[in-house]
Parts: C-alpha cells; structure tokens; sequence
C-alpha cells in the first residue's frame, strides 16, 4: 500500500497490464451502460426504484468503477478498488443507495469486462471487483442500508 506521507512510492503505472488498462478505460462508458444494463436485468425492479437520472447516476458510478478497475489492472494492485468501496459506501448511503444494487452493477461489469480484456488480462481486473463487491456486501449488513428489509422480521422487531 502506496502512502505518501510515508515515504512510500506511489503506484507503478506501469507494473500491471497499461494497455489493458487504457482499452478499459476507453469502453468505459459501454462498459458502465451495459454493467447497469445486466444489473437492471438481473433485479427487474432497479428501473422501478430508480428514475431516469437515477440511472445516470448508476451509469456514472459504474463508469467510475470501470476507471478504478482500469487503475487496478495497470498497477495489478486489486486492493485500490477495495478502498475506493470503502470511501465512497457513505456517499451511497447518503443518496439512498442500497449496497445490494452496487454489488449488482459489479457483477455487471463483471460479465461486461471479457467483451474488452484477454484472458490473460481479466485475472487482475476481476480480483479488484471481487473486492469492491465485497466490501459493499459487508456494508449492507449495518444499519442504515437502504435494501428492502423482510417483512415478518420487521413486524417481530416492531413487538406488533
């Protein structure tokens, strides 16, 4: 883990895979649409929950996830798409996000990646989502979260 103030490196750019790495960022936008695309057809009801700048906004946040996974495949450190989950998980919250969906849109871009990488290229780029969508996952279990909650355990911890 780079860290300036330390004395450490910064990130080599060119450790990991730069040329994969530019291919995705180029697509990034095609990428991102088809990520929410797999997503909203995986849970029918993200285009209910979300308007039409809703799904901007989804689009926009995979794109950025695309360019973190980009970043991760260059510098074949998987870890840096872990800590921008972890950094951006209360903006989510804040916008009324539920972690489930994320973890959709990373198994979106997931299944949309293979279309831009090579075999050889994936490994690295799925171990960063990997991590991203695990740290949403582990996220949604905190309170707060914006997921639909099961009715019966609601009306148990309500006490009828």
């Amino acid at each position: 883990m780079s860290h300036p103030s330390l004395g450490h490196p910064p990130p080599d750019p060119t450790a990991g895979f730069p040329a994969a790495a530019e291919r995705i960022r180029l697509h990034r936008d095609r990428l991102a649409a088809r990520a929410v695309g797999i997503a909203a057809d995986a849970d029918p009801t993200l285009r209910d929950r979300y308007d039409q700048t809703g799904m901007r906004h989804l689009v926009r946040d995979a794109a950025l996830l695309a360019d973190r996974v980009a970043l991760c495949v260059a510098t074949a450190d998987p870890t840096l798409a872990t800590e921008y989950a972890e950094m951006t998980t209360l903006v989510y919250r804040r916008r009324q996000t539920p972690m489930d969906d994320l973890v959709a849109i990373c198994e979106g871009l997931r299944q949309a990646l293979p279309s831009v990488l090579a075999p050889g290229e994936l490994g690295l780029a799925l171990e960063a989502i990997d991590g991203a969508s695990d740290a949403w996952h582990w996220h949604r279990r905190i309170a707060g979260d914006a997921r639909r909650k099961n009715p019966i355990l609601q009306f148990l911890y309500k006490g009828g």
